[in-house]
């Protein structure tokens, strides 16, 4: 008798396991998921990692959650007694928790943390679970923002009054020039590399900007190997140049920047019509007019200068007459121009290790193969100097005049939505950790850092926290300092933790709730980012197969949460459809549309560009910044004690800062995502361990040689934190005073015979735990997990 014909089932959706959100068909046969396969048809479909082809392996492994469980033993008891519980159970006991510590200590004592949606499925869920978090009253989110979002998403709020380039995206279907800083879309973002790849074919330029050459640095035209930290020195250079040689677009400049606005040489700040007479406007700035020789007046609320910008001066020394005698002052754009002179690409050289002469092509190619479109991620952001990087390349960005224009960054036309991260009826929120020691940090919008969540805890400071609610986050392993936070997290009165699998943090939760994965559930995609077409398209995952055991979306979660809770007004009473077609409301766009059409549905809208000129109430519509112009010259910044200008700060642990510890350790530790892995998940799945057997770190050979080690000894990673274990790989690519080590080490993998490790032993192999959090950025409080200091020594017997 023949074998019955399997039944072939091929769904389109897209994989949520990361950023790229690559268009997917999923191959269901027989009713179980066997495989995963790019969808070209889609926008992002043209390829797909090994992490998605394994989707079958996540979702059927073995060691799944698939119940609520509850915690019987003490935390410090080594097995926590886990009980299998219900989800009214788990969902009632959580929920009385919660009301009893707002009602005692307020609302802000219970903080939220969720997985960083650039790397894991979490993209899914992270508006409802801020909604949550709002709606409950808490001004505490833990979503590694500062580590993974600060450069390209806040940062540079203080430039362009927008999110550059997180909300701005490289149009790399258009671009002449392509800048990649601190950048590897083959491992962070697959649909940009296949578009840059499409790019180079018709003729566009590249440039990457990584200590690695990983990736698309061996097809670019220009890789500069920066020392890591030193970038915001490079950026300043590469301006140097620009400037010094006229290549920088200076209709722009007059007129779309604050570089004409006069700076006071007594003070800094921008001078305006207050400072010329009493009856004038605080509001109002001055710049000066070449042709009338005089100065002349720029009103932000009407977003021009009287008589026209084409006479605007950049350069100069220019007096005025004020009330209390004269004023000396010069054009902002002089102060950057001088600030950018210091960094000659000789003496830029010293400092960030890229030779002179390739300064000099990389500025030449951003200027004469514009437009220029620019990607930055947290290869530049995990810096104890994040934040003036950030803005250094911002700023060099402006030179080229490329900001919204097609083929620049722009922001993609998308399906207007509703706002449901915001709650509807608000109530005041207390002070987020950290706002009172980094008011313009990630606290301004929310974000809490691991570091201000332990302290809270562990110190009370500036308030207590004492509850957790977790979506993924394992921060344990994920975060810098994995101590003192298993000190912390054992120390709360309440933690509930949802996830795929039990990991290190999830192990110090009351309640652990199981997830389904993100090939289990629905999920509403809005846009896409990567081009236009990739931003139009609105697309209702569909679950490929049913959850397995009890496990749950986190969307039902934080809605079944929310209705428990008393909240359930502010959750369409626990009905995700009915918040579905809130949210879709503005766009037109049916929920039932969705569901009939897999594969998405492509909003009717245009991608206009430079949208900065167009007019708003008979004005242009400008920038979100206080002068209504990008800001080159910030007096935000300036106000709360910080350098007005893109500056070079050393990394506060590296050589030159710290000789005391370079002594003792030497080598510069970076580090850099792994291509097999997303962040601290997946080293448990067969197929994906196979090729990375063992945790590894990179030196290069003269490093090696000088230490006795060879390729594929095991070696002892040292910072004056302690240590971990890892294998030797070398690279001769790498500089000789380099290292590149890996995070995210501590699943073991069965099937395989590859081992777990211990994440808070010397004995293990988790990077974060010899990273410290004494050294961080003022402004954001970011880690140095890729600029830190190290020693490399063979392990032996008593290593």
């Amino acid at each position: 008798m023949a074998s019955e014909k399997p039944s072939i089932e091929r769904i389109p959706g897209y994989c949520a396991l990361c950023v790229s959100r690559c268009g997917s068909i999923a191959v269901v046969e027989n009713g179980r998921f066997v495989g995963l396969e790019p969808d070209p048809s889609h926008p992002t479909g043209q390829a797909l990692c090994a992490k998605g082809r394994a989707a079958p392996e996540l979702v059927y492994h073995a060691d799944r959650l698939l119940y609520p469980l509850q915690r019987t033993r003490p935390k410090g008891d080594p097995d926590p007694g886990w009980r299998r519980i219900t989800w009214d159970e788990a969902l009632d006991l959580t929920a009385t928790r919660l009301r009893q510590l707002a009602q005692a200590y307020g609302p802000e004592s219970v903080a939220f943390s969720v997985a960083s949606p650039s790397t894991s499925a979490s993209v899914d869920s992270t508006l409802w679970i801020e909604r949550l978090m709002r709606a409950f009253g808490s001004p505490n989110l833990s979503m590694s923002m500062e580590l993974c979002g600060w450069g390209r998403y806040l940062a540079t709020v203080y430039t362009y009054g927008a999110s550059v380039p997180g909300a701005y995206m490289p149009d790399l279907e258009h671009a002449g020039c392509i800048l990649f800083w601190g950048y590897n879309p083959n491992v962070a973002r697959l649909s940009h590399a296949t578009a840059t790849m499409a790019a180079l074919k018709r003729g566009a330029r590249l440039i990457v900007v990584d200590p690695r050459r990983a990736g698309l640095a061996g097809r670019a035209d220009v890789w500069l190997q920066v020392r890591p930290g030193a970038d915001a020195a490079l950026a300043l250079a590469l301006a140097h140049v620009m400037i010094e040689r006229g290549w920088y677009d200076r209709d722009f400049i007059r007129e779309w920047t604050n570089g004409p606005l006069l700076v006071r040489a007594d003070n800094g700040r921008l001078l305006t019509e207050y400072d010329l007479s009493a009856e004038g406007s605080a509001q109002r700035y001055v710049a000066w007019n070449e042709a009338k020789r005089g100065p002349v007046l720029y009103d932000p609320s009407l977003g021009r200068y009287a008589g026209g910008s084409s006479d605007l001066a950049l350069f100069g020394v220019f007096t005025v007459d004020a009330p209390q005698g004269k004023l000396v002052c010069r054009p902002a754009f002089d102060h950057l121009a001088e600030a950018c002179r210091r960094y000659s690409p000789e003496a830029a050289a010293a400092i960030c290790s890229v030779e002179p002469g390739q300064i000099e092509h990389a500025a030449q190619l951003l200027w004469e193969a514009r437009p220029v479109a620019y990607y930055a991620w947290s290869g530049v952001e995990q810096q104890t100097n994040a934040t003036q990087i950030a803005r250094a390349i911002a700023q060099l960005y402006a030179l080229t005049g490329s900001f919204d224009t097609k083929g620049g960054n722009v922001l993609f036309a998308a399906a207007p939505t509703a706002n449901v991260a915001a709650v509807t009826a608000p109530a005041p929120l207390a002070p987020a950790l950290g706002l009172a020691d980094r008011p313009l940090g990630p606290s301004r919008w929310q974000h809490v850092t691991s570091d201000e969540i332990y302290r809270a805890i562990l110190e009370q400071q500036p308030y207590a926290v004492r509850g957790l609610v977790g979506f993924g986050a394992n921060l344990l392993v994920a975060h810098a300092d994995g101590r003192r936070g298993r000190e912390a997290l054992a120390a709360l009165d309440f933690y509930v933790h949802a996830d795929l699998f039990m990991n290190p943090t999830a192990e110090l939760a009351d309640i652990v709730l199981p997830v389904a994965s993100a090939f289990e559930r629905e999920a509403l995609k809005i846009g896409f980012e990567v081009s236009a077409a990739a931003q139009a398209l609105v697309q209702l995952r569909r679950p490929v197969v049913a959850p397995r055991g009890e496990a749950r979306s986190d969307t039902a979660i934080v809605f079944d949460l929310a209705c428990r809770l008393g909240l359930g007004s502010e959750f369409w009473e626990g009905d995700v459809d009915a918040a579905y077609r809130y949210q879709l409301g503005p766009s037109d766009v049916s929920l039932e549309t969705l569901r009939e059409q897999p594969g998405g549905v492509r909003a009717p809208v245009q991608t206009r560009y430079r949208k900065f000129a167009g007019q708003r109430d008979g004005a242009p519509q400008g920038f979100a910044t206080p002068t209504h112009k990008v800001e080159l010259y910030s007096e935000t910044l300036l106000a709360h004690g910080y350098s007005p200008l893109p500056e070079h700060v050393e990394p506060l642990v590296s050589p030159q800062a710290r000789p005391d510890i370079a002594e003792h350790y030497p080598l510069i530790l970076t580090c850099a995502k792994h291509t097999l892995f997303c962040e601290s998940q997946h080293r448990g799945l067969p197929s994906l361990r196979r090729h990375a057997l063992d945790p590894e770190v990179e030196l290069h050979p003269l490093a090696a040689s000088e230490r006795g080690i060879r390729a594929g000894d095991w070696v002892r990673i040292e910072t004056s934190q302690g240590s971990v274990q890892a294998r030797a790989r070398l690279n001769d690519a790498l500089a000789p005073n380099v290292v590149c080590g890996q995070h995210g080490w501590w699943q073991s993998c069965p099937e395989i015979g590859a081992p777990g490790y211990d994440p808070f032993s010397r004995d293990g192999a988790n990077l974060n735990l010899i990273i410290g959090n004494e050294a961080i950025d003022p402004i954001s409080g970011s880690v140095p997990h890729r600029a830190y200091l190290c020693q490399i020594r063979r392990m032996g017997p008593d290593v």
